[in-house]
């Protein structure tokens, strides 16, 4: 069999193919290029789908992070609490503005942030909750909200990885229940775009308006800059791939729960391995398992030996990155989990009989190591 990348657009790209070619021509046609129609078109839709007042598109998840944080009131000095289990832009957003963050561990199961750990955590520079949704399965917004309440905290919601996730219990989607949510259309997200895109969801006007300052330089209106912002707009040419896109998410992200729950039927007997727990709402932006025993790097090889893509996310956690070295104590689960998550090819479009093969050797390769 030819090598399995662990993500492929191309089987969305192919089934939509006019659509987008119509869609970007229509875009090269008009020339605007920068906040052209399809970016206003697409921010309401967004609206529209994740059930928000206001949706800002700008030019990367990691923007989005930062520009909801300041547009909240992040500042120098604030601390601001958040998963150690991430990519390094969750911390990243929060060091840039000067705010220090906050690493607690997370949950087992979940992999995303423990509301238990939350409270011993907090002080009186607190000033926000950044819980991740990670591999696409929502947090347990619920609780953290009532600790954000009880300590008139802001939460702000990192969503790169769950566009389409609905939370428990609240009956609203992922990004849609704190202050603001923040998205990321990298190539490889459940709503991907052709390039870097992001998007801010709100349901406060004031916020809202001054994200949409901060993205254009600090300005509303051309040349009365009121503030130092930043050049973050999102591409008239990639609100135009993701508004033929967003059409068929909820599509998308079925297939991608039917896949998971291929593989969690077909690994459910195999020793030394965790399947990930089929949530209500999780959207798997990753199907993320857990190789026990120390063996994780060992089952990983050989699968790239057989030509059949993984990833591990995340090697390591933010807290033992090298900008944060010996400044943050031990997190057990955090540190657990980073020696042994490893993700499998997920993507719309991955054929039952590849994702057959893959089972197969991961099962036959576990069998030996």
């Amino acid at each position: 069999m030819k090598q399995i990348p662990l993500f492929d657009p191309s089987p969305q790209i192919e089934a939509h193919r006019d659509e987008i070619d119509a869609a970007v021509n229509k875009v090269i046609d008009h020339g605007q290029f920068i906040l052209g129609p399809e970016v206003e078109d697409f921010e309401n839709r967004a609206t529209e789908y994740l059930g928000v007042a206001h949706a800002i598109g700008v030019n990367s998840g990691t923007d989005a992070l930062v520009i909801a944080l300041r547009a909240a009131g992040i500042r120098q000095g604030d601390e601001v609490i958040a998963p150690s289990f991430s990519f390094f832009a969750t911390a990243e957003s929060i060091g840039i503005l000067g705010a220090r963050p906050v690493f607690v561990d997370v949950d087992e199961e979940t992999y995303n942030l423990d509301p238990e750990k939350i409270e011993p955590a907090i002080t009186d520079k607190t000033k926000a909750i950044l819980p991740v949704h990670l591999f696409g399965r929502p947090a347990n917004m619920v609780p953290i909200l009532d600790i954000a309440g009880r300590h008139n905290l802001k939460v702000v919601e990192d969503c790169a990885q769950s566009f389409g996730a609905e939370n428990p219990g609240t009956g609203r989607q992922a990004g849609a229940i704190g202050l603001a949510g923040a998205y990321s259309f990298f190539p490889t997200k459940n709503l991907g775009g052709f390039g870097d895109g992001g998007l801010i969801a709100t349901d406060d006007e004031d916020l809202a308006l001054q994200c949409r300052k901060l993205r254009t330089h600090g300005s509303i209106k051309k040349y009365h800059n009121e503030m130092l912002g930043y050049n973050s707009r999102l591409d008239t040419l990639q609100a135009a791939v993701l508004l033929v896109k967003l059409k068929y998410l909820d599509e998308y992200n079925e297939q991608r729960r039917a896949i998971a729950e291929r593989y969690n039927e077909q690994l459910k007997p195999v020793n030394g391995l965790r399947s990930p727990v089929l949530a209500e709402g999780h959207v798997f932006h990753q199907y993320t398992i857990r190789i026990l025993n120390g063996k994780r790097d060992a089952v990983r090889e050989r699968l790239t030996d057989a030509g059949i893509g993984t990833a591990v996310y995340y090697p390591i956690p933010q807290h033992k990155l090298p900008v944060y070295q010996g400044l943050y104590p031990e997190l057990p689960i955090t540190e657990k989990l980073a020696g042994e998550v490893l993700s499998l090819p997920m993507y719309p479009g991955l054929k039952e009989q590849v994702q057959e093969y893959i089972v197969e050797t991961l099962v036959e390769i576990m069998n030996k190591v």
